[in-house]
């Protein structure tokens, strides 16, 4: 596996509108409850997957879903898919405990995530 393989989608993030009302249709679906819950974000674990609400798209103004591909070097998966056209939105940034995060969009305007936990 080469430093910017990615290890697929691990974690999708859901704007909503109403964080209290979210979380009781996300627990409901998922069977569990949040492992994360705060008033800026809420986040289960279900699957080996992780769901988090974002309230209001959060401040990085998400209007959609975004699924996050885990990768194992995000500035090496990030240099890679611009040079091949993809437009890189919210360039890589610690989150917490390590996590760095960055978005882009492809050529329709899709925006894709990137996570690398260190």
């Amino acid at each position: 596996m080469t430093s910017s393989s990615t290890q697929g989608i691990k974690t999708v993030l859901h704007p909503v509108s109403d964080l209290a009302a979210a979380k009781k249709v996300y627990a409901a679906l998922l069977g569990v409850s949040p492992q994360a819950d705060a008033p800026y974000y809420v986040g289960f674990e279900a699957g080996g997957q992780h769901i988090g609400l974002v309230p209001g798209g959060g401040p990085q103004g998400m209007t959609s879903p975004v699924a996050y591909w885990h990768v194992q070097d995000i500035e090496a998966k990030l240099a890679e898919v611009t040079a091949a056209g993809a437009t890189v939105k919210e360039p890589a940034h610690d989150v917490g405990g390590g996590r760095l995060v960055a978005t882009v969009t492809d050529p329709d305007g899709n925006v894709l995530g990137l996570l690398q936990d260190r």
